[in-house]
């Protein structure tokens, strides 16, 4: 049996998880010349946010979680700074463009709203 763990049943966790998942579905519609770099690094930022939701849900405190959310809202932001390279560059059609920026955003707000529901401290 595969243990559970509380950021299972985390919403957010799950919409990052679709969001590293289209990521990864885009990435073989870049340029060879960007495998090192753009591809990798957009992987790397995308899955931070999930690691760091993760990481933060077993925090001890309200505060050490709202650290670990602040991370995973800097990852995310580093996947639209990739995104917008992608598209300065033109290496992915705008149908893709807008569906990982929609779901992106989708996630931005839930961890805002994530980060707004913790107690203050």
């Amino acid at each position: 049996m595969i243990e559970k763990y509380k950021f299972h049943d985390l919403t957010v966790y799950q919409l990052a998880m679709d969001n590293i998942d289209q990521v990864y579905a885009a990435i073989p519609d870049l340029p060879d010349t960007e495998r090192f770099n753009l591809s990798s690094q957009i992987i790397r930022a995308a899955t931070s946010i999930d690691l760091n939701i993760a990481e933060g849900s077993t925090s001890q405190s309200d505060a050490e979680q709202n650290r670990f959310l602040g991370l995973a809202l800097r990852s995310y932001l580093e996947t639209i700074a990739c995104l917008d390279l992608i598209e300065r560059r033109s290496y992915l059609d705008n149908q893709q463009l807008q569906q990982l920026r929609s779901l992106g955003h989708q996630l931005f707000m839930k961890l805002i709203a994530f980060r707004k529901n913790l107690s203050p401290q």
